[in-house]
């Protein structure tokens, strides 16, 4: 299976292009850049990657949640794409793939949501490598984040970065004592092409008007025009 994939939810810029478990990928950290620098990276793997768009399967992207504006480029980017190329489309939660790309077993995800607010997300890791979320995912203040009853978890996002240490006074003794949390770590596109393969065999993936964002906050959700790849 030939599977492109990107996300620009976060302040991380990524694209990423997994054939047959080869995974090519560009990644940077640049807020204010996503517009201008996606569709460069999507051309930079595909030659790299030897391959054309008229050859890829299907398209995973960040779905969200995270930044406003972000989420709609990505979301726009994918489905001119998938327009443009007839491709399924594989909308992939923001805080699965920063938990899958943060390497840790059991994460407790907390994207900075502004506000004096995080998006948060529960995630497991699983016998097949892939992580499965805990409950559902949400955006709430740090105080009244939803507890977990084990403990050993991972702190994982930049909202452990802004509020950490109200989210350890919620959360207690459940956060992983020794390392506590990583507040760098970000979605990752080639971690959205893994969750993305996986979403794909179990028939999630959907035509490509209905690849639209997940704000999380007061569930909006909007089409948007930005340039393309063709």
């Amino acid at each position: 299976m030939k599977l492109l994939a990107l996300d620009t939810s976060t302040e991380a810029c990524s694209a990423a292009l997994l054939i047959a478990g080869q995974v090519y990928e560009r990644f940077t950290v640049n807020p204010q850049g996503h517009a201008n620098l996606i569709l460069n990276m999507l051309e930079a793997i595909l030659a790299e990657g030897g391959v054309s768009l008229n050859t890829i399967d299907a398209l995973a992207f960040g779905r969200g949640p995270g930044s406003f504006t972000g989420v709609r480029i990505g979301a726009g980017v994918a489905q001119g794409i998938a327009f443009a190329h007839d491709l399924p489309v594989i909308p992939i939660s923001s805080l699965a793939s920063l938990a899958q790309a943060s390497g840790a077993r059991k994460s407790l995800v907390a994207i900075d949501a502004r506000m004096n607010e995080v998006y948060w997300g529960v995630y497991e890791r699983v016998e097949n490598g892939l992580v499965t979320l805990n409950g559902v995912e949400c955006v709430c203040i740090p105080q009244m984040v939803p507890l977990v009853k084990d403990r050993n978890w991972l702190g994982v996002g930049t909202g452990w970065g802004v509020y950490g240490d109200k989210l350890r006074a919620r959360l207690g003794r459940a956060v992983n004592n020794n390392n506590g949390w990583e507040a760098e770590h970000y979605p990752r596109a080639s971690a959205t092409a893994q969750l993305g393969v996986a979403a794909f065999a179990r028939g999630e993936a959907v035509v490509a008007e209905d690849a639209l964002p997940i704000y999380l906050r007061n569930d909006v959700a909007i089409k948007t025009s930005v340039p393309v790849l063709v």
